[in-house]
């Protein structure tokens, strides 16, 4: 109960905050994320991992989200058979349980319950996370040449790709950056969590369609809120790796269905309702699996 009320009550707060701004205001939220991608976040990013020291843990994190990426889009195959989900429908199950919500949501979450020590490590799974997100995010709710080109292009456009490259290529080649710099890019970078929050809870608050398919539902709900936890459990159980690493990943692995996939699902027409429905059930479902889970692991 306790981490209930210093961690979860906390975060959704400031996600309610957003969510009911704009459901009394209505505004841009593709404005708001334009300043958290193309500004907060990539200052957020180089800061953080060119602050970081770089160990195998980040080669162990670089694997694990593949691996639990291609095991989710497995399982919904066999799932597709099973159940004869058309391509559409097989798509918005892989857009559902794909990607979880590494940033707006996952982010804070380890901040506040794991401490500052574990934010390097998150920052690079959200990093790996949104190339994942805008390459096979496009290529699955696409599934054409063109989807797949403009997976390419998407991963070009991304400013938190070249501040993570930048950042890596500093610290290996010690280059050191003026003060005046690092502390003007730590103070904007600071600006990016409370804003990625706000901005989830506008995301949500702009949804106006919800669609119950029971069956995919209930399967990408289930299989992004205890299986895919469970199965990175196994993998840290496996695995050898710094204690704290495994905690990231696993915190990381429970959270619901990243917004973002609701943005492709529209864009390309793979029953945006029902990626919205699995987003929004998710989150709201992750109150008590996320509460449940930090009362294990931490």
């Amino acid at each position: 109960m306790l981490l209930f009320i210093e961690v979860i009550l906390p975060i959704m707060a400031v996600f309610a905050a957003g969510f009911i701004l704009q459901r009394i205001r209505v505004l841009d939220v593709r404005s708001v994320s334009a300043v958290c991608l193309y500004i907060l976040s990539p200052a957020l990013v180089f800061v953080t991992l060119y602050d970081a020291e770089f160990d195998s843990g980040f080669l162990v994190i670089l694997i694990f989200m593949f691996l639990l990426f291609y095991v989710m889009v497995f399982i919904n195959k066999i799932l597709a058979k099973i159940f004869g989900w058309d391509g559409n429908k097989e798509s918005a199950a892989i857009l559902s349980t794909g990607f979880m919500n590494s940033g707006n949501y996952g982010l804070p979450v380890v901040l506040y319950s794991v401490g500052t020590a574990a934010v390097p490590y998150a920052i690079f799974i959200m990093v790996i996370q949104a190339l994942q997100n805008n390459f096979f995010g496009v290529y699955y709710a696409s599934r054409s040449t063109s989807g797949m080109r403009r997976a390419l292009e998407n991963i070009l456009k991304m400013p938190t790709t070249y501040a993570a490259a930048l950042a890596f290529f500093f610290s290996l080649q010690s280059i050191t950056i003026p003060d005046y710099i690092h502390s003007t890019l730590e103070m904007v970078g600071n600006a990016a969590i409370p804003v990625m929050m706000v901005m989830l809870g506008m995301q949500l608050g702009s949804l106006t369609a919800l669609k119950i398919d029971w069956q995919i539902v209930l399967s990408s709900v289930t299989l992004k809120m205890i299986v895919a936890p469970i199965l990175t459990s196994i993998f840290v159980w496996l695995v050898p790796m710094d204690p704290l690493i495994g905690t990231v990943l696993i915190i990381i692995s429970a959270m619901p269905t990243a917004a973002t996939t609701t943005m492709y699902a529209i864009e390309f027409d793979t029953e945006p309702e029902l990626v919205s429905t699995i987003t929004f059930i998710s989150t709201v479902v992750s109150i008590v699996t996320i509460t449940v889970l930090l009362n294990i692991v931490t």
